[in-house]
Protein backbone atom coordinates (compact mmCIF):
# COMPACT_ATOMS: atom_id res chain seq x y z
CA UNK A 1 0.00 0.00 0.00
CA UNK A 2 1.48 3.65 -1.10
CA UNK A 3 1.82 5.71 2.38
CA UNK A 4 -1.34 7.73 2.48
CA UNK A 5 -1.22 11.44 1.90
CA UNK A 6 -2.84 14.49 4.02
CA UNK A 7 -4.06 17.24 2.98
CA UNK A 8 -5.52 19.99 5.03
CA UNK A 9 -7.10 23.55 2.92
CA UNK A 10 -5.86 27.03 4.61
CA UNK A 11 -8.64 29.56 3.82
CA UNK A 12 -6.20 32.51 3.60
CA UNK A 13 -6.67 35.65 5.17
CA UNK A 14 -4.11 38.60 5.69
CA UNK A 15 -1.37 37.85 3.04
CA UNK A 16 -1.02 38.37 -0.90
CA UNK A 17 -1.67 34.85 -1.55
CA UNK A 18 -5.51 36.19 -1.99
CA UNK A 19 -6.11 37.82 -4.89
CA UNK A 20 -9.44 39.91 -3.49
CA UNK A 21 -9.66 41.37 -6.98
CA UNK A 22 -10.50 38.73 -8.82
CA UNK A 23 -14.45 38.63 -10.66
CA UNK A 24 -14.39 35.50 -8.90
CA UNK A 25 -13.29 36.26 -5.37
CA UNK A 26 -16.02 36.70 -2.49
CA UNK A 27 -16.40 37.91 0.59
CA UNK A 28 -13.76 36.84 3.18
CA UNK A 29 -15.74 37.79 6.40
CA UNK A 30 -18.79 36.39 5.53
CA UNK A 31 -20.82 33.11 6.81
CA UNK A 32 -21.25 31.75 3.36
CA UNK A 33 -17.76 31.97 1.96
CA UNK A 34 -16.31 29.80 4.95
CA UNK A 35 -19.86 27.36 4.69
CA UNK A 36 -18.25 26.72 1.01
CA UNK A 37 -15.11 26.69 1.65
CA UNK A 38 -15.46 24.32 4.65
CA UNK A 39 -17.71 22.22 2.31
CA UNK A 40 -15.64 21.92 -0.44
CA UNK A 41 -12.81 20.55 1.52
CA UNK A 42 -14.62 17.93 3.25
CA UNK A 43 -16.26 16.51 -0.24
CA UNK A 44 -12.95 15.82 -0.81
CA UNK A 45 -11.94 14.23 2.11
CA UNK A 46 -9.47 16.66 3.38
CA UNK A 47 -7.76 16.37 7.04
CA UNK A 48 -8.76 19.80 8.20
CA UNK A 49 -9.56 23.18 7.94
CA UNK A 50 -7.12 25.64 8.61
CA UNK A 51 -7.60 29.13 9.75
CA UNK A 52 -4.67 31.74 10.96
CA UNK A 53 -5.16 35.09 13.55
CA UNK A 54 -4.05 38.31 13.44
CA UNK A 55 -4.05 40.08 16.54
CA UNK A 56 -2.93 43.09 15.07
CA UNK A 57 -3.48 44.79 11.52
CA UNK A 58 -0.56 45.77 10.16
CA UNK A 59 1.29 48.90 8.68
CA UNK A 60 3.45 50.07 6.55
CA UNK A 61 4.76 54.01 6.12
CA UNK A 62 2.12 54.30 9.17
CA UNK A 63 -0.85 53.29 7.76
CA UNK A 64 -2.67 50.19 7.54
CA UNK A 65 -0.84 47.74 4.97
CA UNK A 66 -4.65 47.68 2.92
CA UNK A 67 -3.08 45.56 -0.18
CA UNK A 68 -3.82 42.32 1.77
CA UNK A 69 -6.98 41.10 2.94
CA UNK A 70 -8.27 42.95 6.54
CA UNK A 71 -10.87 42.84 8.83
CA UNK A 72 -11.49 39.36 9.28
CA UNK A 73 -13.31 37.63 12.30
CA UNK A 74 -12.29 36.02 15.31
CA UNK A 75 -10.79 32.31 13.93
CA UNK A 76 -12.20 30.35 16.78
CA UNK A 77 -15.60 31.72 16.30
CA UNK A 78 -15.68 31.00 12.69
CA UNK A 79 -14.80 27.03 13.52
CA UNK A 80 -17.42 27.22 16.06
CA UNK A 81 -20.28 27.54 13.18
CA UNK A 82 -18.04 25.88 10.75
CA UNK A 83 -19.13 22.70 13.06
CA UNK A 84 -22.06 23.12 12.61
CA UNK A 85 -22.55 23.04 9.05
CA UNK A 86 -19.82 19.82 8.59
CA UNK A 87 -19.72 16.59 10.05
CA UNK A 88 -16.28 14.66 9.88
CA UNK A 89 -13.58 17.72 8.35
CA UNK A 90 -10.99 18.92 11.46
CA UNK A 91 -11.22 22.15 12.25
CA UNK A 92 -7.86 24.01 13.17
CA UNK A 93 -7.17 27.81 14.17
CA UNK A 94 -3.78 29.79 15.42
CA UNK A 95 -4.13 30.91 18.54
CA UNK A 96 -1.14 32.90 20.46
CA UNK A 97 0.36 31.78 23.35
CA UNK A 98 1.95 34.93 24.24
CA UNK A 99 -0.43 37.09 24.30
CA UNK A 100 -3.69 34.88 25.47
CA UNK A 101 -3.89 32.56 28.65
CA UNK A 102 -4.08 29.37 29.30
CA UNK A 103 -7.58 28.83 30.66
CA UNK A 104 -9.26 30.87 28.05
CA UNK A 105 -7.79 29.17 25.46
CA UNK A 106 -8.19 25.57 26.78
CA UNK A 107 -11.73 26.58 27.46
CA UNK A 108 -12.14 27.67 23.67
CA UNK A 109 -10.67 24.44 22.35
CA UNK A 110 -12.06 21.92 24.34
CA UNK A 111 -15.54 23.45 23.69
CA UNK A 112 -14.96 23.80 20.30
CA UNK A 113 -13.68 19.59 20.22
CA UNK A 114 -17.39 19.16 21.91
CA UNK A 115 -19.19 20.79 19.84
CA UNK A 116 -17.95 19.12 16.94
CA UNK A 117 -17.37 15.54 18.05
CA UNK A 118 -13.91 15.42 18.76
CA UNK A 119 -12.65 17.55 15.76
CA UNK A 120 -10.45 20.76 17.33
CA UNK A 121 -6.95 21.32 16.45
CA UNK A 122 -4.82 24.29 17.95
CA UNK A 123 -1.84 25.62 16.18
CA UNK A 124 0.64 26.92 18.72
CA UNK A 125 2.04 30.43 17.68
CA UNK A 126 4.07 32.88 19.41
CA UNK A 127 4.27 36.86 19.11
CA UNK A 128 7.45 38.21 18.29
CA UNK A 129 7.32 42.10 18.09
CA UNK A 130 5.88 44.96 20.20
CA UNK A 131 3.85 46.63 17.76
CA UNK A 132 1.50 43.75 18.40
CA UNK A 133 1.77 43.85 21.89
CA UNK A 134 0.60 47.66 22.03
CA UNK A 135 -3.28 45.68 21.47
CA UNK A 136 -2.85 43.76 25.21
CA UNK A 137 -2.39 45.26 29.05
CA UNK A 138 0.93 43.18 29.37
CA UNK A 139 2.51 45.22 25.96
CA UNK A 140 5.68 44.96 24.76
CA UNK A 141 7.35 41.58 23.80
CA UNK A 142 9.35 38.71 24.95
CA UNK A 143 12.91 38.04 23.76
CA UNK A 144 13.18 34.78 21.36
CA UNK A 145 14.17 32.62 24.62
CA UNK A 146 11.26 33.56 26.64
CA UNK A 147 8.75 33.13 23.87
CA UNK A 148 9.44 29.59 23.03
CA UNK A 149 9.39 28.63 26.96
CA UNK A 150 6.40 30.29 27.78
CA UNK A 151 4.61 28.35 24.57
CA UNK A 152 6.03 25.31 25.87
CA UNK A 153 4.42 25.94 29.53
CA UNK A 154 1.10 27.59 28.04
CA UNK A 155 0.85 24.37 26.03
CA UNK A 156 1.82 22.08 28.99
CA UNK A 157 -0.61 23.72 31.19
CA UNK A 158 -3.22 23.50 28.42
CA UNK A 159 -2.94 19.73 28.59
CA UNK A 160 -3.21 20.33 32.61
CA UNK A 161 -6.21 21.58 32.52
CA UNK A 162 -7.88 19.37 29.65
CA UNK A 163 -6.89 16.27 31.78
CA UNK A 164 -8.22 18.04 35.35
CA UNK A 165 -11.46 15.54 34.11
CA UNK A 166 -11.51 12.02 34.27
CA UNK A 167 -12.37 10.18 30.92
CA UNK A 168 -15.37 8.56 32.82
CA UNK A 169 -16.35 11.56 35.26
CA UNK A 170 -20.05 12.32 33.88
CA UNK A 171 -22.14 9.48 34.99
CA UNK A 172 -25.45 11.41 34.50
CA UNK A 173 -27.33 8.83 36.47
CA UNK A 174 -31.22 9.14 36.24
CA UNK A 175 -31.76 6.76 38.54
CA UNK A 176 -29.14 7.74 41.80
CA UNK A 177 -29.25 11.02 40.97
CA UNK A 178 -25.64 11.14 40.83
CA UNK A 179 -24.06 13.90 38.16
CA UNK A 180 -19.89 13.10 38.85
CA UNK A 181 -18.12 10.15 39.50
CA UNK A 182 -16.04 11.83 42.13
CA UNK A 183 -17.52 15.22 42.69
CA UNK A 184 -14.17 16.37 42.88
CA UNK A 185 -13.26 17.33 39.19
CA UNK A 186 -11.53 20.02 37.43
CA UNK A 187 -9.21 20.78 39.80
CA UNK A 188 -5.88 21.89 38.84
CA UNK A 189 -2.81 23.71 40.09
CA UNK A 190 0.24 25.27 38.12
CA UNK A 191 3.42 26.69 39.63
CA UNK A 192 5.84 27.83 36.15
CA UNK A 193 8.33 30.19 35.61
CA UNK A 194 5.01 31.48 33.15
CA UNK A 195 2.51 30.42 34.84
CA UNK A 196 1.29 30.85 38.85
CA UNK A 197 -2.32 29.51 38.88
CA UNK A 198 -4.86 27.09 40.60
CA UNK A 199 -8.74 26.64 40.72
CA UNK A 200 -10.92 24.16 38.51
CA UNK A 201 -11.43 23.81 34.89
CA UNK A 202 -14.67 24.16 34.07
CA UNK A 203 -15.27 22.28 30.97
CA UNK A 204 -15.24 18.34 30.93
CA UNK A 205 -13.24 16.27 29.02
CA UNK A 206 -13.69 16.29 25.44
CA UNK A 207 -14.04 13.77 22.86
CA UNK A 208 -9.84 13.94 21.55
CA UNK A 209 -8.83 14.51 25.21
CA UNK A 210 -6.92 16.93 23.77
CA UNK A 211 -7.11 18.60 20.37
CA UNK A 212 -4.42 18.17 17.73
CA UNK A 213 -1.55 20.36 18.23
CA UNK A 214 0.28 21.81 15.44
CA UNK A 215 2.90 24.34 15.00
CA UNK A 216 4.75 26.39 12.66
CA UNK A 217 8.41 26.98 12.50
CA UNK A 218 11.75 26.46 11.11
CA UNK A 219 14.34 27.75 13.56
CA UNK A 220 15.64 25.27 16.09
CA UNK A 221 13.89 26.33 18.52
CA UNK A 222 10.70 25.47 16.51
CA UNK A 223 11.60 22.44 15.40
CA UNK A 224 12.64 20.93 18.95
CA UNK A 225 9.35 22.52 19.65
CA UNK A 226 7.51 20.33 17.01
CA UNK A 227 9.33 17.09 17.79
CA UNK A 228 8.55 17.41 21.70
CA UNK A 229 5.12 18.37 21.55
CA UNK A 230 3.18 18.43 18.20
CA UNK A 231 1.00 16.37 16.57
CA UNK A 232 1.82 18.30 12.78
CA UNK A 233 3.98 21.25 11.81
CA UNK A 234 3.50 23.78 9.02
CA UNK A 235 6.96 24.42 7.05
CA UNK A 236 7.75 26.31 4.13
CA UNK A 237 10.09 23.75 2.54
CA UNK A 238 7.88 22.94 -0.39
CA UNK A 239 10.87 22.42 -2.94
CA UNK A 240 11.69 18.21 -3.36
CA UNK A 241 15.31 18.57 -1.83
CA UNK A 242 14.81 20.72 0.67
CA UNK A 243 11.84 18.93 1.68
CA UNK A 244 13.23 15.38 2.22
CA UNK A 245 16.12 17.69 4.55
CA UNK A 246 13.91 19.28 6.75
CA UNK A 247 11.38 15.98 7.38
CA UNK A 248 14.56 13.80 7.79
CA UNK A 249 15.83 16.17 10.46
CA UNK A 250 12.92 16.39 12.32
CA UNK A 251 11.42 12.94 12.43
CA UNK A 252 15.03 12.01 13.91
CA UNK A 253 14.29 14.44 16.64
CA UNK A 254 11.55 12.29 17.92
CA UNK A 255 13.19 9.59 19.21
CA UNK A 256 14.87 11.28 22.07
CA UNK A 257 11.05 12.23 23.74
CA UNK A 258 9.77 8.57 23.46
CA UNK A 259 7.78 9.02 20.33
CA UNK A 260 6.90 7.45 17.06
CA UNK A 261 8.16 8.80 13.59
CA UNK A 262 4.28 8.30 12.54
CA UNK A 263 3.35 10.27 15.63
CA UNK A 264 4.15 14.25 13.87
CA UNK A 265 2.74 14.76 10.23
CA UNK A 266 4.79 17.30 8.26
CA UNK A 267 2.79 19.55 5.90
CA UNK A 268 4.32 22.25 3.99
CA UNK A 269 2.43 24.98 2.72
CA UNK A 270 1.35 25.03 -0.65
CA UNK A 271 -0.34 26.87 -3.55
CA UNK A 272 -1.43 25.21 -7.02
CA UNK A 273 -2.73 26.57 -10.89
CA UNK A 274 -4.30 24.56 -13.23
CA UNK A 275 -4.94 23.88 -16.39
CA UNK A 276 -6.01 21.64 -19.00
CA UNK A 277 -2.49 21.60 -20.78
CA UNK A 278 1.16 21.90 -19.17
CA UNK A 279 1.16 25.47 -21.71
CA UNK A 280 -2.44 26.81 -20.26
CA UNK A 281 -1.76 26.16 -16.62
CA UNK A 282 1.83 27.99 -17.12
CA UNK A 283 -0.20 30.87 -18.74
CA UNK A 284 -2.76 30.68 -15.96
CA UNK A 285 -0.07 30.87 -13.29
CA UNK A 286 1.54 33.81 -14.89
CA UNK A 287 -1.69 35.83 -15.10
CA UNK A 288 -2.22 34.73 -11.19
CA UNK A 289 1.22 36.31 -10.19
CA UNK A 290 0.76 39.88 -11.95
CA UNK A 291 -2.35 39.74 -10.24
CA UNK A 292 -0.82 38.39 -6.68
CA UNK A 293 2.05 41.07 -7.31
CA UNK A 294 0.58 44.65 -8.96
CA UNK A 295 2.26 47.22 -9.17
CA UNK A 296 1.31 48.74 -5.48
CA UNK A 297 2.34 45.52 -4.39
CA UNK A 298 5.76 45.49 -5.46
CA UNK A 299 6.18 48.78 -3.75
CA UNK A 300 5.47 47.69 -0.89
CA UNK A 301 7.77 44.49 -0.99
CA UNK A 302 10.64 46.47 -2.22
CA UNK A 303 9.95 49.03 0.82
CA UNK A 304 10.01 46.23 3.27
CA UNK A 305 13.87 45.38 2.52
CA UNK A 306 14.69 48.90 1.48
CA UNK A 307 12.97 50.28 5.05
CA UNK A 308 12.25 53.47 3.06
CA UNK A 309 9.68 54.98 1.25
CA UNK A 310 9.47 54.50 -2.10
CA UNK A 311 6.65 55.66 -3.72
CA UNK A 312 8.61 57.73 -5.93
CA UNK A 313 10.34 54.63 -7.70
CA UNK A 314 8.80 53.30 -10.69
CA UNK A 315 7.66 49.35 -10.20
CA UNK A 316 7.74 48.73 -14.40
CA UNK A 317 11.40 50.40 -14.18
CA UNK A 318 14.75 48.91 -13.04
CA UNK A 319 15.33 47.79 -9.00
CA UNK A 320 16.71 50.80 -7.63
CA UNK A 321 20.63 51.58 -7.84
CA UNK A 322 20.69 52.49 -4.06
CA UNK A 323 20.67 50.31 -0.89
CA UNK A 324 18.21 49.75 2.04
CA UNK A 325 18.52 51.81 5.03
CA UNK A 326 19.32 48.93 7.54
CA UNK A 327 17.15 48.37 10.69
CA UNK A 328 19.20 47.31 13.91
CA UNK A 329 16.07 46.64 16.02
CA UNK A 330 13.21 45.34 13.96
CA UNK A 331 11.73 43.34 16.82
CA UNK A 332 11.04 46.36 18.68
CA UNK A 333 9.09 48.05 15.47
CA UNK A 334 11.79 50.32 14.26
CA UNK A 335 10.90 49.84 10.79
CA UNK A 336 8.61 51.02 7.71
CA UNK A 337 6.81 47.90 7.70
CA UNK A 338 5.09 46.80 11.36
CA UNK A 339 3.53 43.52 11.99
CA UNK A 340 5.13 41.49 9.16
CA UNK A 341 6.69 38.91 10.17
CA UNK A 342 8.85 38.30 6.94
CA UNK A 343 10.83 41.30 7.61
CA UNK A 344 12.40 39.07 10.42
CA UNK A 345 14.14 37.35 7.64
CA UNK A 346 15.80 40.00 6.54
CA UNK A 347 19.05 39.88 7.95
CA UNK A 348 21.24 41.42 5.76
CA UNK A 349 18.42 43.70 3.50
CA UNK A 350 21.78 44.89 1.67
CA UNK A 351 22.83 41.57 0.50
CA UNK A 352 19.46 41.16 -0.57
CA UNK A 353 19.18 44.27 -2.63
CA UNK A 354 22.29 43.45 -4.29
CA UNK A 355 21.22 40.07 -5.17
CA UNK A 356 17.52 41.75 -6.94
CA UNK A 357 19.61 44.34 -8.36
CA UNK A 358 21.88 41.36 -10.01
CA UNK A 359 18.86 39.36 -11.29
CA UNK A 360 16.88 42.29 -12.81
CA UNK A 361 20.03 43.47 -14.35
CA UNK A 362 21.13 39.83 -15.13
CA UNK A 363 17.83 38.96 -16.79
CA UNK A 364 16.57 42.72 -17.93
CA UNK A 365 13.63 42.44 -15.17
CA UNK A 366 11.52 45.45 -13.83
CA UNK A 367 11.43 45.86 -10.28
CA UNK A 368 8.00 44.10 -10.15
CA UNK A 369 9.30 41.25 -12.38
CA UNK A 370 11.94 40.36 -9.55
CA UNK A 371 9.19 40.84 -6.84
CA UNK A 372 7.20 38.36 -8.64
CA UNK A 373 10.49 36.38 -9.23
CA UNK A 374 11.16 36.12 -5.55
CA UNK A 375 8.20 35.98 -3.88
CA UNK A 376 5.13 34.94 -6.31
CA UNK A 377 6.18 31.28 -7.01
CA UNK A 378 3.34 28.74 -7.06
CA UNK A 379 4.24 25.26 -5.04
CA UNK A 380 2.48 23.34 -8.24
CA UNK A 381 1.77 24.39 -11.51
CA UNK A 382 0.39 21.79 -14.28
CA UNK A 383 -2.42 19.80 -15.57
CA UNK A 384 -4.19 17.76 -13.02
CA UNK A 385 -2.32 14.72 -13.84
CA UNK A 386 1.19 16.27 -13.37
CA UNK A 387 0.16 17.87 -9.94
CA UNK A 388 -1.54 14.90 -8.33
CA UNK A 389 1.55 12.89 -9.67
CA UNK A 390 3.69 15.57 -7.84
CA UNK A 391 2.06 15.90 -4.86
CA UNK A 392 2.27 11.86 -4.85
CA UNK A 393 6.19 11.86 -5.18
CA UNK A 394 6.73 13.99 -2.50
CA UNK A 395 4.55 12.24 0.18
CA UNK A 396 6.23 8.70 -1.21
CA UNK A 397 9.86 10.33 -1.37
CA UNK A 398 9.31 11.27 2.36
CA UNK A 399 9.88 14.69 1.69
CA UNK A 400 6.52 15.69 3.57
CA UNK A 401 3.65 13.51 4.91
CA UNK A 402 1.12 15.85 2.55
CA UNK A 403 0.49 19.80 2.10
CA UNK A 404 -1.60 22.58 3.37
CA UNK A 405 -3.25 23.91 0.39
CA UNK A 406 -3.50 27.65 -0.10
CA UNK A 407 -6.02 28.98 -3.06
CA UNK A 408 -5.41 32.44 -4.52
CA UNK A 409 -9.19 33.33 -4.98
CA UNK A 410 -11.92 32.15 -1.97
CA UNK A 411 -14.20 30.65 -0.92
CA UNK A 412 -14.42 28.57 -4.27
CA UNK A 413 -10.53 28.43 -5.61
CA UNK A 414 -10.38 25.15 -4.12
CA UNK A 415 -13.18 23.46 -6.18
CA UNK A 416 -11.23 23.06 -9.06
CA UNK A 417 -8.60 20.71 -6.87
CA UNK A 418 -11.44 18.79 -5.44
CA UNK A 419 -12.98 17.80 -8.71
CA UNK A 420 -9.99 17.36 -10.97
CA UNK A 421 -7.29 16.37 -8.61
CA UNK A 422 -8.45 14.12 -5.79
CA UNK A 423 -9.91 11.63 -7.86
CA UNK A 424 -6.56 11.07 -9.35
CA UNK A 425 -4.89 11.15 -5.86
CA UNK A 426 -7.91 8.72 -4.84
CA UNK A 427 -7.23 6.50 -8.24
CA UNK A 428 -3.33 5.94 -6.67
CA UNK A 429 -4.44 4.41 -3.54
CA UNK A 430 -2.63 7.19 -1.76
CA UNK A 431 -5.91 9.68 -0.39
CA UNK A 432 -8.80 8.25 1.15
CA UNK A 433 -12.42 7.81 -0.75
CA UNK A 434 -13.93 7.94 2.18
CA UNK A 435 -13.22 9.28 6.05
CA UNK A 436 -12.79 6.34 8.07
CA UNK A 437 -13.12 7.72 11.47
CA UNK A 438 -14.74 10.31 13.02
CA UNK A 439 -12.41 12.45 14.96
CA UNK A 440 -8.91 14.60 13.69
CA UNK A 441 -6.93 11.98 15.67
CA UNK A 442 -8.34 9.46 13.48
CA UNK A 443 -8.09 11.15 10.13
CA UNK A 444 -4.08 11.80 10.74
CA UNK A 445 -3.43 8.56 12.14
CA UNK A 446 -2.69 9.59 15.50
CA UNK A 447 -2.97 7.95 18.72
CA UNK A 448 -5.21 8.50 21.25
CA UNK A 449 -4.56 11.39 23.59
CA UNK A 450 -3.62 10.09 27.43
CA UNK A 451 -6.62 10.13 29.48
CA UNK A 452 -5.45 10.73 32.61
CA UNK A 453 -3.05 12.47 34.62
CA UNK A 454 -1.70 14.31 37.52
CA UNK A 455 -4.69 14.62 39.76
CA UNK A 456 -7.19 12.57 38.34
CA UNK A 457 -5.01 9.80 38.52
CA UNK A 458 -4.51 10.29 42.09
CA UNK A 459 -8.18 10.19 42.73
CA UNK A 460 -9.09 7.06 40.09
Amino acid sequence: MPKQIHLAAHFPGVNNTTVWSDPAAGSHIAFESFRHFAQTAERAKFDFLFLAEGLRLREQGGKIYDLDVVGRPDNVSILMAMAAVTERIGLAGTVNSTFNEPLDVARKLASLDHLSGGRAAWNVVTSWDEFTGENFRRGGYLPKDKRYLRAQEFLATAKTLWDAWDVDEVVADAASGRYLRHGDAGRFEVHSDQFDISGRFATPRSPQGHPVIIQAGDSEEGREFAAASADAIFTRHAELEAGKEFYADVKARLAKFGRRHEDLKILPAATFVLGDTEEEAAENARQVQYQQVGPQTAIAFAEQIWNRDLSDVDPDGPVPSFDPKTSDDVDSGAHISKGRASVRMYKDPVAIAHEWRELGEREGLSLREVVIRKNGRHTFVGTPQRVADTIDEFVQSDASDGFVLVPHVTPGGLDVFADQVVPLLQEKGSFRTEYEGTTLREHLGLKPSPTTVGPAEARA
